[in-house]
């Protein structure tokens, strides 16, 4: 019971990541705040939960809105007294193989404003609640494809994902001594919904795989665990780390036959 007597807030909690990291943070014994755009997904791993023996509840929120990301906090701590574990990992990827001349502004727009901006806006109104507790810890989903190029441009998403790893480099030294850990979590490739809808032939996916070492995509319960250990008190001296669990990709030059 690894969260015991914690309380933990997840955006993008209807799949993928978020949703098998609410399961998991719930068999650890936090209390668990699923937030989601999508209600009908977001209730469904609240069921999931409920139905294992956790405790969660759903709150529907756009965290590119400043008033939903107040809110979402706000109910948190109106339901469980408390806010300790932040885990900022709503995402959108609208565009892929689109570098600076193929993307749309909307959609660079867009993605700032779920990737980047919700980011920042869980941080404005979750710290105050993180002080209020004692202190805490915030995990930020950003990507390895913060820390490499690559010739599949995606690049609104690549740029959001690096404005996630500043971010949190900078509210980690910021907070250092108010007991506020804030660490980015870097997946790799992973076989969600997100990224499986763009990679539809076996084309796309083996030029992705054949630059994995491991040979394959991982899996939103891999990513999971690792959110599991920054937000649990294991981590206690980790803070301002770019935590990345991407199967080997970023320290490849050449990669198994």
């Amino acid at each position: 019971m690894r969260l015991q007597n914690k309380v933990a807030l997840i955006t993008g909690g209807g799949g993928g990541i978020g949703r098998a990291t609410a399961e998991l943070f719930a068999r650890e014994g936090a209390r668990v705040v699923v937030v989601d755009i999508n209600q009908e997904t977001g209730t469904e791993t609240v069921r999931l939960v409920q139905e294992a023996g956790g405790d969660a509840f759903f709150v529907q929120a756009d965290v590119s809105r400043a008033a939903d990301c107040e809110r979402m906090v706000a109910e948190a701590e109106a339901r469980y007294g408390q806010l300790n574990v932040l885990f900022n990992n709503a995402g959108i990827m609208h565009s892929q193989d689109d570098d600076a001349v193929h993307t749309d502004e909307a959609i660079w727009d867009l993605t700032m404003a779920i990737n980047l901006k919700g980011v920042f806006l869980g941080c404005k109104y979750g710290i105050p609640a993180l002080r209020r507790a004692g202190g805490g810890s915030i995990i930020n989903t950003a990507s390895f494809v913060a820390l490499l190029g690559a010739a599949t441009p995606q690049i609104a998403y690549t740029a959001s994902k690096g404005g996630v790893l500043a971010l949190t480099r900078e509210l980690a030294v910021v907070h250092a001594r108010e007991g506020i850990r804030v660490n980015a979590l870097c997946p790799g490739p992973l076989r969600t919904e997100m990224l499986m809808r763009f990679l539809d032939t076996e084309e796309k996916r083996q030029r992705r795989l054949v630059h994995i070492p491991m040979g394959r995509f991982g899996e939103a319960r891999e990513m999971a665990y690792a959110a599991l250990y920054l937000a649990s008190d294991e981590s206690s001296y980790v803070t301002g780390a770019e935590f990345v669990v991407d199967g080997g990709i970023t320290a490849a030059y050449v990669t198994p036959e």
